[in-house]
């Protein structure tokens, strides 16, 4: 698997960095991955950097996006963070990685069995922690379908959280990043939320999520 450079890393449209990933999880899903000389693309990658993408995802320690994905040093932009919430830091890394840095797709991963979602749905307060969960509280309320047991002792309640939380955070990005929507409306990138299954290892992208205005880019 070649190193990305910057003019490979331009030829990638929004939609070929969509399937670039899911190319990557059947591999992944299937034990098939790439072999790659890591040190190499270290070595290649030292005088500049050129990814094709950015993910956010959360801190858990079984969800790499590298891994699941089966990407190398440099292919991709990784963020993570509990829950995988934004915050200005979070869109501010976003822009560089996209405005800056070339990547041509955002990506919001959830997971299955997130502990966060679950300290949500339990509204949990703990020191810091709490301001972070507080971020997870309106996918909380919005999920209207679970009558009773409303907590993280109900799996279904907590998985239908968690998806809500991915998609609220999908939306989030263009409201609340001006220069990451007018990209996405231009179709210069495109942005998808997805969730990452735990015990298959498939991501599952959701389409009502999925923003990808190519036609647009090749108009103007």
């Amino acid at each position: 698997m070649k190193t990305l450079t910057k003019e490979m890393q331009a030829a990638i449209t929004p939609g070929m960095a969509l399937e670039l990933l899911k190319e990557g999880n059947k591999r992944f899903i299937n034990n098939l991955k790439v072999n790659r000389n890591l040190l190499q693309q270290a070595n290649e990658t030292s005088d500049g950097q050129h990814p094709f993408a950015i993910i956010l995802s959360c801190i858990d320690s079984r969800t790499s996006a590298e891994l699941i994905f089966d990407q190398g040093l440099g292919d991709i932009f990784s963020v993570r963070i509990a829950g995988n919430i934004i915050n200005e830091d979070i869109l501010g890394s976003m822009e560089f990685a996209c405005k800056v840095a070339g990547s041509k797709i955002i990506v919001v991963l959830g997971h299955t069995r997130c502990g966060a979602v679950k300290g949500a749905c339990d509204h949990v307060e703990m020191g810091n922690l709490t301001a972070l969960l507080t971020k997870l509280q309106p996918a909380v309320y919005e999920e209207k379908t679970e009558i009773e047991n409303r907590t993280s002792a109900n799996d279904t309640f907590v998985e239908k959280v968690s998806v809500i939380n991915v998609k609220r955070t999908v939306h989030g990005i263009q409201q609340r990043s001006p220069i990451l929507k007018e990209m996405i409306q231009s179709g210069a990138i495109g942005i998808v939320g997805g969730t990452y299954d735990i015990t298959t290892g498939i991501v599952d992208f959701y389409n009502d999520t999925l923003i990808i205005n190519e036609n647009k880019q090749r108009a103007d």
